[in-house]
């Protein structure tokens, strides 16, 4: 029933907040901090977490403030860490799969915010779409990534791509790791069924990157995963599983 009504919700909130899009690009608003741009993705959001039942608690929101650009690294295990950090956060462009671009009205909306699509399956591509997440950091974006990939079947951390950190890197900007839990009890992969309930989100203290070069890329990655799996094992007790670090 939960689905039913969060998918009625989106067919109708989704082209009311691109037809606003619309009017927006039409009347040449600039994409600002503050500005409609931001302000779409944390409604859209609102609204579906709300018809899903879904109460979103933060930690650490003083890692969010601030104009200056960052780079947000989160877990991912559901649909919901999307809904549930795009509820929260001020400003950010999400880094996300290319299929969701190709869905009529929400893919050219997407499109219109500044997210950035990438292309998982094709190396090239997806070190295109790096370049273009970079040229948002320029802009004074902040960019949000799950290095995972893909949706994973626990809240164990799987290995984590390498790219969103070079990208940090090369950009010069922080990390801030971002832990989420209660999505997949929400809504876990490969299930239709949506529960109502709490879901936590913790940003980290942000991690400097003006101490690494690209070479030191893999040593910011477990820098940053260290930190979040410790959050994982010592506030909900998840450990750490064998042979999950490192680059795929």
């Amino acid at each position: 029933m939960r689905l039913v009504l969060v998918a009625i919700a989106a067919l109708v909130v989704t082209p009311l907040l691109t037809m606003l899009l619309v009017i927006a690009r039409l009347f040449r608003v600039p994409d600002r901090a503050g500005s409609v741009y931001d302000d779409i993705p944390r409604w859209w959001a609102k609204s579906l977490l709300w018809v899903a039942g879904a109460d979103v608690r933060v930690a650490g929101a003083e890692h969010t403030a601030g104009d200056a650009p960052r780079i947000f690294v989160g877990n991912h295990v559901s649909w919901f860490d999307v809904l549930a950090s795009a509820a929260v956060l001020p400003r950010g462009k999400y880094v996300a799969k290319a299929e969701l671009f190709r869905i009529p009205v929400f893919g050219q909306a997407i499109r219109w915010i500044g997210m950035v699509p990438i292309d998982r399956g094709n190396r090239k591509a997806a070190f295109g779409s790096l370049e273009r997440a970079a040229a948002k950091i320029r802009e004074g974006n902040s960019v949000v990534v799950f290095p995972e990939g893909t949706r994973g079947a626990e809240y164990a951390l799987r290995s984590f791509k390498k790219g969103p950190f070079v990208l940090a890197i090369t950009a010069g900007v922080p990390v801030v790791p971002m832990v989420i839990h209660g999505t997949f009890e929400r809504m876990r992969k490969g299930s239709w069924a949506i529960k109502p309930g709490v879901i936590e989100v913790t940003f980290l203290d942000p991690i400097p990157t003006a101490e690494y070069a690209y070479d030191d890329r893999g040593r910011l990655v477990e820098v940053v995963r260290s930190r979040m799996s410790a959050v994982l094992r010592e506030k909900y007790g998840v450990e750490e599983r064998l042979n999950a670090g490192g680059d795929r």
